[in-house]
């Protein structure tokens, strides 16, 4: 599947979406989960029957580094916890890419194992960067994993006005993970993912 012909427009598109969440009133989100290192909200996503998580936190490092751990690259694999495996399938540019990655089991396995293509794109956002992706419905499944699907979801990094050096991240996550999965477990498992992503990412920027 030749996915160059297509990837300027999805781009475009999938920028345009993670713009409209950003404005998403503070009225429409519901606290699901609160830390040290982030708040996360969530709302009914108005893309499937799950929902639509968002991830706020201040982060003490420059926009730059911390989309260099976010995005697709070499750091992520180091400190993601959850994932296990990642392949860049196809590059259109530096910015640009289609991915292949799997994550770990979780909640004793009642969470199986699973596998995403996605479509990233990383890009300018007032005056920070916006790291962006969707997921794909191409190539084959890996044995043992199940095919999840991620929709629209990306990560606002901006540097905070009074301290340049610290950077506002904030991330918008709809996974729909498919298989036979009770909404609580999901439920609990992207609350505590999304918290753990912040106090993870912190500790690999400190090293």
């Amino acid at each position: 599947m030749d996915l160059r012909p297509i990837s300027a427009p999805l781009a475009t598109r999938l920028r345009n979406t993670l713009v409209q969440y950003h404005s998403i009133g503070d009225n429409e989100w519901r606290v699901a989960k609160k830390t040290k290192d982030a708040t996360v909200w969530r709302k009914p996503s108005e893309e499937f029957s799950g929902y639509l998580y968002k991830a706020q936190g201040v982060v003490e490092d420059v926009t730059n580094r911390i989309v260099d751990h976010i995005r697709p690259g070499p750091y992520r694999l180091d400190w993601d916890s959850l994932m296990t495996t990642m392949d860049i399938m196809e590059a259109f540019d530096e910015n640009c890419c289609v991915m292949r990655y799997t994550t770990a089991g979780q909640l004793w396995n009642i969470i199986a194992p699973r596998e995403f293509v996605d479509f990233s794109y990383t890009t300018s956002y007032e005056d920070g960067i916006l790291t962006c992706g969707i997921s794909l419905d191409c190539g084959e499944v890996r044995p043992n994993f199940v095919r999840g699907f991620n929709h629209p979801c990306g990560w606002f990094c901006v540097p905070l006005q009074d301290y340049p050096s610290h950077s506002l991240l904030t991330g918008y996550i709809q996974t729909e993970l498919r298989g036979m999965l009770p909404q609580s477990a999901v439920d609990t498992a992207m609350s505590s993912t999304l918290a753990n992503f912040y106090s993870d990412l912190k500790k690999a920027l400190k090293t």
